[in-house]
């Protein structure tokens, strides 16, 4: 075959004909919730950076001993490192969000499948912070100083109730505060998704 042949059978190919292209219009209406999810996801950010800021100012401003400070700073610099790995995981999904090459029904596609992988993400951030909890419910029963000590049976009611309402609290909140803050407009870009394959 020569180079001919081989720019004719290229010409000839048809296999991107199917994927249908993004109008400027539709790009217009899905600007619109890309933008909406931009902005919760920037709020989200500087919400738990300042949360952070404020637990490490809670420990530090109050009348406890060494020990009790210094383990919840421990723990409380265990939770930014957790914190960072998903943050960095949803700021790569923020930065193909701003992408601005969306011209085909395939990276409409692609952009979905991140919000799913996103999804996943963000309930395993919430479900990650549970042995934190139980952590921390360990250092305070520890410290704090009480009149007659807690029996075995009732630490061990406390910590393993707090394991299993916290499970099962932070993925209903984490659930609730996706949907709230990106479900509608993960469900618009998907409308206009299917409006495409029509």
């Amino acid at each position: 075959m020569n180079i001919d042949e081989l720019k004719n059978a290229w010409n000839e190919d048809d296999s991107f004909a199917d994927t249908p292209e993004i109008s400027m219009e539709q790009k217009k209406t899905i600007h619109l919730p890309l933008e909406k999810m931009r902005k919760n996801m920037r709020m989200e950010f500087w919400s738990t950076f300042a949360l952070f800021i404020f637990g490490f100012f809670i420990v530090y401003s109050c009348e406890a001993p060494f020990k009790f400070k210094f383990y919840m700073s421990i723990l409380l610099a265990s939770m930014v490192c957790v914190t960072f790995f998903f943050f960095s995981k949803f700021f790569q999904l923020y930065k193909d969000m701003t992408d601005p090459v969306m011209k085909t029904s395939e990276s409409l596609k692609d952009l979905l499948y991140q919000f799913d992988l996103n999804k996943q993400y963000y309930l395993s951030f919430y479900l990650t912070f549970v042995p934190f909890l139980v952590c921390e419910l360990i250092i305070v029963m520890e410290f704090i100083p009480r009149s007659q000590p807690l029996s075995d049976a009732k630490i061990a009611t406390v910590l393993i109730g707090t394991l299993i309402f916290g499970l099962f609290a932070l993925f209903a909140v984490g659930t609730f505060w996706f949907k709230r803050l990106y479900g509608k407009y993960i469900l618009q870009i998907r409308n206009l998704l299917n409006e495409l394959e029509k």
